[in-house]
């Protein structure tokens, strides 16, 4: 792009020195130029911002407008459903649904453990005692 441009700039420093164009014609064919660069430019931006946004999963400001519309649709809906009504479609789903409550997990292991240490404290508890009788 700077090659572009000071060629560009040759280009018309000849022509102004040769006397085919004027100061003036130079310049507002530079500023031609410079815009369309500039566009160009933004273009490629703009295209590359929305590659990487697409990429790393973020959402456009239009898509969370509709879902934010839609979701006041929705509690709209909810109010205008009479409380009981609403229970009463959930209590049979859950009916449809067959849904079992789990047999409780056995804690046997745990327990053992726990008589296992409690077994262990007596027997350490009673050598404290007979050690502090034996110093007595």
């Amino acid at each position: 792009m700077a090659n572009d441009l000071l060629s560009a700039l040759r280009t018309y420093l000849s022509k102004v020195s040769g006397g085919e164009k004027t100061p003036q014609e130079v310049a507002a064919a530079l500023n031609t130029w410079a815009r369309e660069s500039s566009e160009a430019i933004k273009s490629r931006v703009e295209d590359e911002l929305k590659r990487s946004a697409t990429k790393m999963g973020f959402a456009k400001q239009s898509e969370v407008d509709r879902i934010s519309r839609e979701l006041e649709e929705l509690k709209s809906r909810l109010v205008s459903i009479p409380r009981e009504t609403l229970l009463k479609s959930a209590q049979n789903l859950n009916k449809k649904s067959g849904t079992k409550k789990k047999a409780p997990v056995k804690k046997g292991a745990a327990k053992k453990k726990a008589a296992k240490k409690s077994a262990a404290k007596e027997s350490s508890s009673r050598g404290s005692s007979k050690k502090s009788g034996a110093k007595r």
